[in-house]
């Protein structure tokens, strides 16, 4: 039985989502907020914080800029997700630019799960409302205690997203100057 590039593709963007939602939930149930665990030294540490904005923690809006950001992150998973079934239709479409909005789409929907549902299942915010859970930092550049060069924390979804685009960008660009 031979299965369908689309089932593969399909295949995984769900292992990417559940690899991220597993570590979520194993940071979320086995350490406080805040908590921090070195891995690499100081290089690399497991720091357990909740974002409850856009990237880097940034907001707008307050509850009704909470909503719009949410109901982009669907309505944009979605149009990904119709995106990579129209693409993959075309034989001549690279396997790459498959995998690379796949990563970007699997990250983007790993977030969503947090937003709608974790105010929910932890009980501390209506449905739409919840927080994402970030934990990987990686303080690359260190002057003393004060200066940082790389201070986000961010999580495995957000790594896809960022993996996925840096891969369109640098190897399958052409595709998308050919297609406009």
């Amino acid at each position: 039985m031979k299965i369908s590039k689309g089932a593969k593709y399909l295949a995984l963007g769900i292992l990417l989502v559940v690899i991220d939602q597993v570590t979520k939930y194993l940071v979320k149930t086995n350490m406080d907020l805040g908590e921090q665990i070195p891995v690499i030294g100081q290089w690399f540490r497991i720091c357990f914080v909740e974002n409850a904005g856009m990237a880097f923690g940034m907001k707008f809006g307050g509850m009704v800029g909470k909503f719009l950001l949410s109901l982009f992150r669907i309505l944009l998973c979605g149009a990904l997700v119709w995106w990579i079934n129209s693409l993959l239709k075309k034989e001549k479409t690279p396997n790459g630019v498959i995998l690379g909005l796949t990563l970007i789409t699997a990250g983007a929907f790993g977030n969503i799960i947090d937003c709608l549902f974790y105010g929910l299942i932890w009980d501390y915010a209506p449905f739409m409302f919840g927080k994402v859970v970030d934990m990987l930092y990686f303080p690359i550049i260190r002057s003393g205690e004060d200066v940082i060069f790389f201070s986000p924390v961010f999580n495995f979804a957000d790594s896809c997203v960022t993996v996925g685009a840096f891969w369109l960008l640098l190897f399958h660009w052409k595709f998308f100057a050919k297609e406009s």
